[in-house]
């Protein structure tokens, strides 16, 4: 049987694939709750403060950024492994589903691992970092986080270049996703040197920016994304137009 007539390409999949879409969209909203600072009193700075500052147990509204963070990695999770599961994939899109599959547990153990405390905001935080006198759920957030990002950078570029390579199956992707994942890069690049130049004592380059810049290329991607998949399936009338090539 070739490809094209396998079940998995009859309307029969527009249901799941509507499911994966609307998983990754409230992935995407939940993700960017730490929007909201912008009109909570969180007395952290944009410009230089850590996004998961925002949930740090001793902030005013941290139970409540580490919810939007746990909701928003399960639905990226559970979004992109139905994906896996329910649409057909091979190659790169698999790498790249498997990729946002690693960014939402990756993001949901984040939500479990708070900082105790603000270190771009509180300098004797800053001081019980250094002399290592916090819990070990510091280091182990900033190990999440990085490879919550590992996660996000292999799903985003990946699927990008199968969107571009078929650029008839997931139109919206194509055309946008190539510039948000150059911000993305160039957020990412910011972000590392910021975090350097903080680490060593030299001031935070605008930190908070770089971070939240980084963050915002991925919610606008996966929404992006999300918003791709069942415009795909209603013109194609099938799934497998959309995922395929690989």
């Amino acid at each position: 049987m070739s490809p094209r007539k396998q079940p998995r390409d009859t309307p029969r999949a527009r249901p799941a694939v509507r499911s994966v879409a609307l998983l990754l969209l409230l992935g995407a909203l939940a993700y960017s709750t730490w929007l909201l600072e912008v009109f909570l009193p969180t007395g952290l700075s944009p410009l230089s403060s850590y996004v998961s500052e925002l949930a740090a147990e001793d902030q005013p509204y941290g139970t409540f950024f580490r919810t939007a963070d746990l909701l928003g990695g399960l639905f990226v999770l559970l979004g992109a492994a139905a994906a896996l599961i329910r649409l057909p994939h091979r190659g790169l899109t698999t790498a790249g589903w498997a990729g946002l599959v690693l960014f939402g547990a990756a993001t949901v153990a984040d939500s479990r691992l708070p900082l105790s405390c603000a270190p771009a905001a509180d300098a004797a935080c800053v001081a019980r970092e250094r002399a290592g006198d916090v819990p070990w759920t510091h280091a182990a957030h900033a190990f999440s986080s990085s490879i919550a990002i590992v996660g996000a950078l292999v799903g985003m570029v990946l699927l990008t270049v199968v969107a571009r390579r078929r650029a008839d199956a997931l139109p919206l992707l194509a055309r946008t996703g190539p510039a948000v994942v150059a911000v993305e890069l160039a957020a990412t690049v910011w972000t590392l040197a910021s975090v350097a130049a903080f680490d060593a004592g030299h001031g935070t380059w605008g930190l908070g920016v770089a971070q939240r810049l980084q963050l915002l290329s991925i919610a606008v991607w996966i929404a992006l994304l999300a918003c791709s998949l069942p415009a795909t399936a209603a013109a194609r009338g099938s799934t497998g137009a959309a995922v395929r090539r690989g």
